[in-house]
């Protein structure tokens, strides 16, 4: 299977970071947590160095082999440096912390990969910075962070400029700080994330028209559910916090509305088929 990640002007798609400033916020956020790291995408070692000092383990993920080799020259002993693609990783069996400036392009699959895996603890991560927003629900959350809000806290932490990067892209980069939650909002992650994938891709113009269509909710408790948690019922997905996905969900699955029974001739309810026949005779 190819490499997703393309050579080129852009050393397979990086922007590296140049800022001390910005590295030295990254070494501070990190700071706070105490488990052993894995950096994705290591690049020259402008973060993998700084977090050397601490003493903690190191794993440093580097996507291209000649940068992988020179790096492992240059670390002491407590990083280990290793040539592979995140997206294939395997990332570690005990807790652990994620560090990694992302390649912008591939933001939403690292995310995607890193999400689903259920080791580590906590994640500092630079990406594009409109990305970063829609990940903290800033301006609207996106499909993927209500995916798994139930799940983990996203916090934008700050903007990083363009200038801050070599080369240097045509966006700003914003750093992300991502918390497993000691406990999840949600116990059914596969029900409650085809909930939101139904969603966000239901017609309608409003949570009342989608939600009333998906067949989970009728109109007089959707009303309920919003007048308790101020949710205007022309509110979009995007407009939900964590919390009001994780209390939308249980409203549903706490008295989920029953299918119609369409057909002609059916029998009155607690009537059984054999009875009204045993009648008409």
């Amino acid at each position: 299977m190819p490499s997703p990640y393309q050579g080129g002007r852009h050393e397979f798609g990086q922007n590296f970071l140049a800022d001390r400033s910005v590295i030295d916020t990254i070494g501070g956020l990190v700071a706070r947590t105490s488990c052993p790291i894995v950096e994705i995408g290591a690049g020259d070692g402008a973060v993998t160095l700084p977090l050397s000092r601490s003493g903690r383990p190191v794993t440093a993920v580097e996507v291209d082999p000649g940068r992988a080799r020179r790096l492992d020259r240059r670390t002491p002993e407590n990083v280990a440096v290793v040539n592979d693609d995140i997206l294939r990783f395997r990332l570690p069996r005990h807790p652990h912390v994620l560090v990694g400036n992302l390649p912008f392009h591939l933001t939403t699959s690292i995310l995607r990969r890193i999400l689903a895996a259920p080791h580590w603890q906590a994640g500092v991560l630079l990406m594009q910075w409109e990305a970063a927003r829609r990940r903290a629900g800033v301006g609207g959350a996106s499909m993927l962070t209500a995916s798994w809000w139930p799940w983990y806290d996203f916090t934008l932490h700050s903007r990083v400029p363009a200038r801050s990067f070599r080369p240097v892209p045509s966006v700003d980069g914003g750093l992300l700080t991502v918390t497993r939650r000691s406990s999840p909002l949600v116990a059914d992650r596969g029900g409650y994330q085809r909930f939101v994938r139904n969603v966000f891709t239901g017609p309608g113009r409003g949570l009342q028209e989608i939600l009333t269509r998906t067949g989970r909710i009728d109109r007089r408790a959707l009303h309920e559910w919003s007048r308790t948690h101020g949710v205007s019922p022309r509110a979009l997905p995007k407009d939900l916090t964590a919390q009001h996905w994780a209390s939308l969900w249980e409203r549903t699955t706490a008295s989920p509305l029953r299918p119609r029974n369409t057909g002609r001739g059916s029998p009155a309810p607690g009537i059984s088929r054999a009875g009204r026949r045993g009648r008409s005779r």
